[in-house]
């Protein structure tokens, strides 16, 4: 009932907002004289903003249409290599010829970013993309909304996301080196346990792990004591709601991405009317490269996904409420995991000093479950003044962060020559 009162809403406003962009843009028009008097400019800005609260935020383009590599631009392209009803990997595919220019025949070791299924797409990892870009073969898990796969693909949970992470390693190969970011963190160390587990020739040789819930007992945040402090049913009643039949999922059980939005935009809701309030002003005073800041962040987090009911779900019960992986009662599909069969691979973990979602001590917990790899092969880094955004985006990032995986995928990479794979859809004989 509540997703279908939210796209009622969405359809009522819609004249509204054609009206109020409509507006926006007869009074910013050169031939009006009203636009550069200060009320003029006060009802644009009134109206942009009308427009921006309403709108429906689509997902993002990944805008990442070249990298630098020894100061020349070198065009890219992301292309889906692999996929499922449920998810593509994406390759940053760098032109062959530019590249060979750039830095010679050194071959790049193939990292694979596991992006969060949690609300937000694949996008929010842009500025991680493109650090990666210069010094990688860059591949990315693009998770599909729930409210976009029919019925008919069956079910998604913990189990299936977990299943997806090892068959697009499988598929990219040996020496592949894998980088969690977020929530995937557990189902990524899963993944490579039960590779390893296999003795699989496939089992990525580094592990990076970002501002992660691998044991959310410690330093719990606001989002760890709210999924303690109540039952599971309470969240089957209170979050899981059906896609209307707007959507090719059409009934289908979701926790919708506007509610996981309002929850988080509440935590901080005086951060959000401030900034709102600052675009406002910046409309107002004409400053227009603080206002184009303001819509770019707006446009990416305002863009949400819905996560099947069974994830979700799942996912609170294992990662949230029974810890069951840091615990050693995790299974997968009636099979033990064990993080201490992991012994060839090499573990990095990364937390930020002010991280109010995955707080302190969640991330390094790895290093205490994965008890077997050898010392030489274990680094941890906290990253002072950044909170966990700025574990994987932003300057920091960029210049202190990044500096640090890439030197750690490199002193555990073989340059033993990989050939070209010819990487096999989902479903294909």
């Amino acid at each position: 009932m509540l997703y279908s009162l939210y796209e009622l809403g969405h359809m009522s406003v819609a004249p509204l907002r054609i009206a109020a962009l409509m507006q926006s843009t007869m009074l910013r028009s050169p031939m009006n004289p009203l636009g550069g008097t200060e009320a003029g400019r006060t009802a644009a800005a009134a109206a942009d903003l009308f427009e921006s609260m309403t709108r429906r935020y689509r997902k993002p383009d990944w805008q990442l249409p070249t990298t630098t590599i020894n100061g020349a631009e070198v065009a890219v392209t992301p292309k889906s290599v692999w996929s499922s009803p449920w998810a593509n990997m994406i390759h940053f595919e760098r032109n062959a010829a530019a590249l060979k220019q750039a830095r010679g025949d050194r071959a790049d070791p193939s990292v694979l970013i596991v992006a969060p299924m949690s609300g937000h797409y694949a996008t929010l990892l842009r500025d991680t993309v493109n650090a990666f870009l210069p010094d990688h073969e860059v591949y990315i898990t693009d998770w599909a909304d729930a409210r976009t796969v029919p019925v008919i693909a069956g079910r998604f949970d913990l189990n299936d996301y977990i299943d997806h992470v090892m068959g697009m390693l499988r598929a990219l190969g040996p020496q592949t080196h894998v980088v969690a970011v977020c929530q995937p963190g557990p189902a990524v160390v899963a993944a490579v346990s039960l590779m390893a587990d296999e003795d699989d020739p496939c089992t990525p040789a580094t592990m990076t792990i970002m501002g992660s819930p691998i044991d959310a007992r410690k330093s719990p945040t606001a989002p760890n004591l709210l999924a303690e402090k109540r039952d599971i049913d309470w969240f089957k009643q209170n979050m899981i709601h059906t896609v209307p039949a707007l959507y090719p999922g059409a009934f289908r059980r979701v926790y919708p991405g506007f509610v996981q939005l309002a929850s988080f935009m509440g935590m901080n809701l005086s951060r959000h009317v401030d900034a709102h309030n600052s675009y406002f002003q910046n409309l107002v005073k004409g400053d227009g490269d603080s206002a184009e800041k303001h819509r770019e962040f707006y446009d990416e987090y305002l863009a949400v996904m819905d996560l099947s009911e069974e994830f979700y779900i799942q996912t609170l019960i294992e990662v949230f409420q029974e810890y069951r992986l840091p615990n050693g009662t995790m299974t997968h599909r009636g099979r033990k995991v064990d993080p201490g069969k992991i012994t060839k691979t090499a573990l990095l973990t990364v937390e930020g000093e002010n991280d109010d979602i995955s707080g302190i001590g969640q991330t390094q917990a790895a290093h205490d479950i994965c008890a077997n790899i050898p010392e030489q092969m274990r680094r941890d880094y906290i990253q002072p003044g950044v909170g966990h955004y700025g574990v994987f985006s932003g300057r920091r990032f960029r210049t202190e962060i990044y500096p640090r995986v890439r030197e750690f995928v490199r002193n555990f990479h073989s340059n033993a020559s990989r050939g070209v794979r010819k990487l096999r859809v989902v479903g294909e004989q």
